[in-house]
């Protein structure tokens, strides 16, 4: 499941057209350190990083939409906030990849 996501998401990013060669590598070297990261998770917190991957799925694909509602867009990053709060005391590098993928797709305007 969370493979599948982070594939998605990957693909996503890969379909921005406004997006420069060099922002996209950056955000895809954050995805695969977000791999790393989440293939260390026990299976006791697999079903909240799934929650995680579904509002990270959904962030991402409301903020590459042609026509994107920012409502839903800022809902779907409001989400992925409180998911990922779950992990911050055991899995501090993941919070932060995740943190650093929000900032980073802020800051070019998703």
């Amino acid at each position: 499941m969370l493979k599948d996501t982070i594939s998605k998401i990957e693909s996503a990013i890969g379909r921005l057209g406004t997006l420069d060669d060099q922002k996209k590598g950056e955000l895809t070297a954050l995805l695969n350190k977000l791999k790393a990261e989440v293939s260390t998770l026990p299976a006791s917190q697999m079903e909240a990083a799934n929650s995680m991957a579904n509002f990270a799925q959904a962030a991402a694909h409301e903020a590459t939409r042609e026509t994107g509602n920012e409502r839903l867009k800022e809902l779907s990053i409001e989400g992925l906030g409180h998911s990922v709060k779950n992990f911050e005391a055991s899995h501090p590098v993941l919070v932060d990849t995740v943190n650093d993928i929000c900032i980073m797709l802020s800051r070019i305007g998703i």
